[in-house]
This record gives structure tokens, sequence and C-alpha cells, in this order.
């Protein structure tokens, strides 16, 4: 299975849910895939890999900037885990 397929299903799951699974597109390097927002203002960020793969380096730094600001952050690397990274979300 390849990223985009694991990506093609955060959105998927994200809609039937009722929220918005957008692109960060910042300029800089590092920082999660996708921006998750739920119903009720619920928002949190999300790094796809493939399956098995690991944030870079870079991609740890940004991730734990935003963890310390108390923002949700998850890596996705299986359709698996796609409802408790939901689930998370939305219990925040």
């Amino acid at each position: 299975m390849r990223e985009r397929e694991v990506e093609k299903k955060l959105i998927l799951e994200v809609k039937k849910r009722g929220g918005l699974c957008e692109k960060w597109t910042s300029g800089t390097v590092g920082w999660p895939d996708r921006i998750i927002i739920l119903p009720d203002g619920k928002i949190g960020f999300v790094e796809v890999k493939r399956p098995g793969g690991k944030p870079r380096a870079i991609q740890v730094h940004r991730h734990n900037i935003l963890k310390r600001l108390g923002a949700r952050v998850y890596v996705l690397d299986t359709p698996d885990d796609i409802g408790g990274i939901l689930d998370g979300i939305q219990t925040t």
C-alpha cells in the first residue's frame, strides 16, 4: 500500500464524520500533511506515511512544536489506525 492510498482512506473517513481533511501547504518543510477539522471545532494534525514509514527528524521537530502548543498530532501509517486517530481528535 502506498502513502497516497492511506491518505485517500483518511480523507474519506473524515468526510464520513462530517469534517474537513485539508492539505497543509505552509511553504516550509516538515509540517504534518493534513489538518483535520471535525464538528464542534475539534482540530488535529496528521502526518501520513506508507505502512511502516516513520517521520524524518525535521517532521518530529515540527510535530513537537505543535504538541508544545497543545495541538494533537498523529502519524498515520495504516488505515486500521484511522478510526482511533479520529476518535482522539473528537475527544479533545
